[in-house]
């Protein structure tokens, strides 16, 4: 799959097994037969990643309630993901993809622009995942402040 694929409703989630902040290994089909939300971020501990991810833990009852789980992937270490997540009391798992190659399958890495420059790096990207591992949701260039928000209002959550 090259950087600027990306995922659409119907395809079949690109499957992996990464590490957490624990270094446990955590695959995707371990949630199998429930819904999973699958979003990735730049950096563990900047100002808009910190935002997101506090969004989704405030919100992680309603949607563990409507039988939604949730996986952050970042190309950070387990030893940063562990320091994040103590930080902010994130209470669902952080993956670790150093070498991004996750990222890129799911389209999540690539051509970006940046204060009005291209550059290469994380596209911050959430993707709803199906009971039969399917994407139901894909969203690209999606915005750190208010995305948690819309996702439930646009999964009636």
């Amino acid at each position: 799959m090259t950087d600027n694929q990306r995922l659409s409703p119907g395809d079949t989630a690109p499957d992996f097994t990464l590490p957490d902040a624990d270094g446990k290994d955590v695959s995707l089909a371990d949630y199998r037969g429930r819904k999973v939300i699958v979003y990735f971020y730049p950096a563990a501990s900047t100002p808009g990643c910190t935002k997101e991810a506090c969004d989704f833990r405030d919100n992680l009852a309603d949607l563990d309630g409507a039988g939604i789980d949730v996986l952050g992937i970042s190309p950070d270490k387990p030893a940063k993901l562990a320091k994040f997540r103590d930080a902010e009391q994130l209470t669902f798992p952080l993956l670790s993809d150093p070498d991004k190659k996750v990222l890129t399958a799911w389209g999540a890495f690539g051509e970006k622009t940046m204060y009005g420059k291209t550059v290469t790096g994380v596209i911050r990207s959430t993707f709803l995942v199906d009971e039969e591992g399917k994407i139901a949701v894909a969203q690209y260039n999606v915005r750190a402040t208010g995305h948690v928000a819309k996702l439930r209002r646009d999964l009636s959550v």
